[in-house]
């Protein structure tokens, strides 16, 4: 594993255990830790991660980490550590916009439960992520503010494998979304841990894009309060990390029952012990065969099953197992996110909050301008499919049997489950990332249903997931295995997504051109190479 920190002696920290071990002995102060994360955002603004930079605020909050440490009075393994959030939680006294002309200016009262308990515990909020119009998308392309760029599209593992001419900054890659400046953000290393929302993959897709871990928790066991709502009964924040022990270190601060989120658990959680060793051969790895469709990359596919094939090594059981009701589960995911989409964005009219047109001839025709200024057509599109849905005269025949197709899904994962499968093992996504100018050739909706193809059933069913970097690809590129727990075994999930991670040795992204001297200096040398090539 690899740790990437910028202290004086230029050792390398790329996880969050080692620097706050840093913080705690000394070597590196919480406002130089800020400071070095700020200049490394106005050095990458040409990624377009950051809608908001909060830069002042970051440096109060860096300054009175900084009293806690002399005082010895360190509030745990966050206090001192910058953090980004994506920019559909309501941060306190900082604007929250979805990346929409609708909320331009939107300043909440108050902190979404998520961002609190980070303060809480002493993380430096660096600031808000950019995304997708209101988390509707896969690339993180959709949004007011423009789109994100993926930072491997000036890694020298990519550089090196394009011609001269595919070089240019015309060629630079997806991050994939909605989450993909919140992924963007961790990847270039301004800042270590960031949020994101998940309600069909929008955490995992950009994570597998960006050689990252992306971690999707059991629906009911981290608040949603304050996060601007998509899809209700699928939303739940998402964790960015590059590294599985500090996503359970995130979890552990983030799970457990909110008063002002009904759905959450209410019996105690105690934060997630991942150990440092683990015996596979006790476990049982599913590989559903409805997962191998004709569109997965055969490098992908590949990947996929070498890394069975390690499991098995080690003495696990793999087997393959059946989710038979797949096929009809991105038919119905969409019927029922347009269905939700179309009742959670009817609270933006123009009266209450946010954008309001200055068309004055009534209300009626207020409503419809503000509506059409405000939301982008993809917005707009999604609203309009989840009201024909909701016609009187169609309910019985969409949502209604969507609802009934849902519950079939989740009777799959059950019965997987019930079968003695310990953990699921899937891509997370058909290919790896792609040029920007191939991915707008067609539409936010056939690209979402292509991408989400292995990520929302998961999110019906209100199971964990996580999206682990497992090597790259033959053009330099990261690709991310996903794995799929039993609801509410988040922690027995984690603890194979770090096996996995430890074997692989996922590299390092080297982005030469953000380092003060021009150079990557690795605490082991050179970068390994991921053992699943």
């Amino acid at each position: 594993m690899f740790y990437y920190l910028w202290l004086p002696q230029y050792k390398i920290c790329t996880c969050t255990e080692s620097v706050s071990a840093a913080l705690k002995q000394g070597q590196v102060t919480p406002t130089e830790l800020c400071k070095k994360c700020l200049s490394l955002i106005k050095k990458t603004k040409y990624l377009n991660a950051y809608i908001t930079v909060s830069e002042e605020v970051a440096l109060k909050q860096a300054e009175e980490s900084e009293k806690r440490y002399k005082q010895g009075q360190s509030l745990g393994d966050l206090d001192g550590i910058p953090v980004a959030v994506k920019d559909n939680f309501s941060t306190s006294g900082i604007e929250t916009t979805c990346a929409s002309n609708m909320l331009k200016g939107y300043i909440p009262p108050y902190n979404a439960t998520v961002v609190q308990k980070l303060l809480d515990q002493g993380a430096l909020l660096m600031g808000k992520t950019n995304l997708d119009e209101f988390a509707m998308g896969s690339g993180s392309t959709d949004g007011v503010f423009g789109p994100v760029k993926n930072p491997w599209s000036y890694s020298r593992q990519y550089r090196e494998r394009r011609r001269h001419d595919e070089l240019g900054d015309s060629h630079w890659l997806i991050t994939g979304g909605s989450s993909g400046g919140s992924a963007a953000a961790v990847a270039s290393f301004t800042c270590f841990a960031a949020l994101g929302s998940d309600t069909g993959g929008s955490t995992r897709n950009p994570a597998a894009h960006c050689g990252l871990v992306g971690f999707k928790p059991s629906y009911g066991l981290v608040s949603r309060h304050g996060l601007i709502p998509l899809v209700n009964s699928m939303d739940v924040p998402g964790i960015f990390t590059r590294c599985v022990d500090d996503t359970a270190i995130v979890l552990g601060i983030l799970a457990g029952h909110d008063p002002k989120d009904s759905t959450t658990v209410q019996d105690p959680i105690k934060p997630p012990m991942i150990p440092g060793v683990m015996d596979v051969s006790r476990l049982c790895i599913g590989i559903p065969k409805e997962y191998l469709v004709p569109e997965l990359s055969s490098e992908i596919q590949s990947l996929w099953s070498r890394a069975a094939d390690l499991f098995e090594s080690e003495g696990a059981k793999v087997i393959e197992v059946s989710l038979p009701h797949t096929c009809y589960s991105i038919i119905c995911y969409h019927v029922l996110c347009a269905s939700e989409v179309a009742s959670n964005m009817a609270r933006f009219d123009g009266l209450q909050y946010g954008h309001r047109s200055g068309m004055d001839v009534s209300t009626e025709a207020m409503y419809a301008a503000t509506r059409q200024e405000g939301f982008n057509d993809v917005v707009r599109g999604r609203i309009l499919s989840g009201n024909f849905f909701l016609l009187k005269e169609n309910y019985e025949n969409y949502f209604v049997k969507a609802q009934k197709v849902r519950r079939l899904i989740v009777r799959d994962f059950k019965n997987a489950f019930a079968s003695g499968v310990d953990v699921l093992l899937t891509p997370t996504t058909l290919r790896e990332a792609v040029p920007y100018l191939e991915f707008i050739k067609e539409d936010n909706r056939t690209r979402s249903a292509q991408d989400d193809i292995f990520t929302q059933a998961v999110n019906m069913a209100g199971l964990p997931a996580v999206s682990v970097p497992v090597a790259l690809s033959n053009q330099g590129l990261p690709i991310g295995l996903q794995l799929i727990g039993r609801a509410f075994c988040d922690q027995q999930l984690l603890t194979v997504a770090k096996w996995l991670e430890k074997q692989v040795q996922f590299p390092i992204i080297q982005l030469q051109d953000l380092m003060d001297d021009g150079s990557l200096v690795l605490e082991n040398g050179n970068l390994t190479s991921a053992s699943l090539t």
